[in-house]
């Protein structure tokens, strides 16, 4: 009987420590992740509203997306690049850009084509396109991978 106890406690034991383990994994997986949080006319076209969170250890120098964008019957009507710049380990940055000539009536989806540009201490694109996870606030607006 004192043997069948000790087993026991041995086996909730090493599940503890593998269940706990398991978790300290998952919480450290890097993360990037870009929100298109809205879009409005502006004097010269339209301007998009991003947030994104750089969920990596490291800053990163530098983060650049290509998207390109639909038209509302679903054409490609242009590709472009957006430039983050500089973003700080673990902070949340609201970014805006203004699209010249641009009819955000006539958007109907945005979608992230390339990382073309993501550096920082051991980090490379790959690793950024790898952690990328996308999100949208703008309900009239697909956005996506």
């Amino acid at each position: 009987m004192r043997l069948g106890t000790i087993i026991a406690a041995a086996t909730a034991s090493t599940l503890m420590m593998l269940g706990s383990s398991g978790n300290v994994l998952a919480q450290s997986a890097p993360s990037l992740s870009l929100e298109f949080n809205g879009l409005e006319k502006s004097d010269n076209g339209c301007r998009l509203t991003f947030v994104v969170n750089n969920g990596f250890p490291n800053t990163l120098n530098r983060a650049a997306f290509e998207i390109a964008m639909f038209n509302t019957e679903g054409a490609v009507d242009r590709l472009t690049v957006l430039e983050f710049k500089e973003l700080p380990a673990g902070k949340t940055k609201v970014t805006r850009f203004n699209l010249a000539g641009a009819d955000c009536a006539k958007i109907g989806r945005i979608l992230v084509n390339e990382v073309t540009d993501c550096t920082g201490e051991g980090v490379d694109t790959a690793s950024c396109r790898a952690a990328l996870k996308t999100n949208s606030r703008a309900g009239s607006v697909q956005f996506g991978l």
